[in-house]
């Protein structure tokens, strides 16, 4: 059985730092000691927006690093010629760098976080350890009715767009994930509109279940968690990433930002999932394993599995 070592609540808060990755600057916040645990945060949002969040993972025994990805958060865009998932990967190969990680990570992605996640662990398989996607963009499917499946590529920005709102502004959960938009969100659309626009796009037609199918073949432990209120990841992008893992992912209860709306709740499913990579973490360094050796099962009690089998 797993025992979870919490870092004191004074550890937990992030302290926000500046560092330089390929010449440029680059804004991130960091705490905690352990694990090393990387988050990627969503289309629109930064750093600053998951810190409550990130306070549940730092008091699982972690130390978590949280960068402003390009475009957001004060960070300066990707150059034209590498704006692309690849291009995105390999800044945070860069950033890590920077920040002296020097081993495999544990990665948290969470909407155009989680595309870029994976992407980061295809390209550099010696940069992640284990992956957990939350509500995360790179499922093919749009919609799906019998045989029929739509692609995401068909999908067209106005449906996207019109969805995005309605799950921000939910009335169950508005006045807490309202002052997360303001301090993140509004000044990234005053700062960069035209960044937030292409990321946009890049986001909604993305495909990276090639790239998780190799994943699966590489036995990389990964983990896909959903919201089941969530309107612009819809259903069957989710179904879609579950069988590219060849496994059943998980469903929680909220909507596309739910882990903003309830951190605790976040905290909770992720207490499991860290508590099983600390384990591997140490059976690894006694043994010698390499860590796509092993595989996470049954990680997630309390959640519920997807409702169609991926196998």
């Amino acid at each position: 059985m797993a025992i979870t070592v919490r870092a004191p609540r004074s550890l937990d808060h992030l302290v926000w730092k500046r560092t330089t990755v390929d010449g440029r600057t680059a804004l991130y916040g960091v705490a905690g000691e352990g694990l090393p645990v990387l988050f990627l945060h969503g289309w629109g949002l930064a750093q600053h927006s998951y810190k409550r969040a990130l306070k549940r993972i730092v008091r699982l025994g972690s130390r978590a690093y949280a960068p402003a990805l390009p475009g957001f958060g004060g960070t300066p865009d990707l150059p034209g010629r590498h704006f692309s998932f690849q291009g995105y990967a390999e800044w945070v190969d860069m950033f890590l760098a920077a920040v002296k990680v020097d081993e495999p990570v544990f990665v948290i992605g969470h909407s155009f976080g989680g595309g870029v996640a994976i992407k980061l662990a295809h390209d550099f398989p010696e940069r992640v350890r284990y992956l957990v996607l939350v509500n995360s963009v790179g499922g093919s499917a749009w919609r799906s009715s019998g045989s029929v499946v739509r692609s995401m590529a068909e999908r067209p920005l106005w449906d996207w767009g019109i969805h995005f709102p309605r799950d921000i502004f939910d009335v169950g959960q508005v006045t807490r994930v309202l002052p997360v938009l303001l301090e993140d969100a509004l000044p990234n659309l005053v700062r960069n509109p035209r960044g937030l626009w292409r990321v946009a796009n890049l986001a909604r037609t993305a495909d990276l279940t090639p790239e998780l199918e190799e994943l699966r073949e590489r036995r990389l432990p990964v983990v896909v968690l959903w919201g089941d209120h969530d309107k612009i990841i819809p259903r069957a992008s989710f179904d879609a990433l579950c069988k590219a893992i060849g496994s059943e992912g998980a469903v929680v209860g909220g909507t596309h930002s739910w882990l903003l709306a309830d951190p605790d709740a976040f905290g909770e499913v992720m207490t499991n999932v860290l508590d099983v990579a600390k384990v591997a973490h140490e059976m690894e360094e006694e043994e010698g394993a390499s860590p796509r050796r092993r595989r996470l099962r049954s990680l997630l009690p309390g959640v519920k599995p997807g409702a169609k089998s991926a196998g």
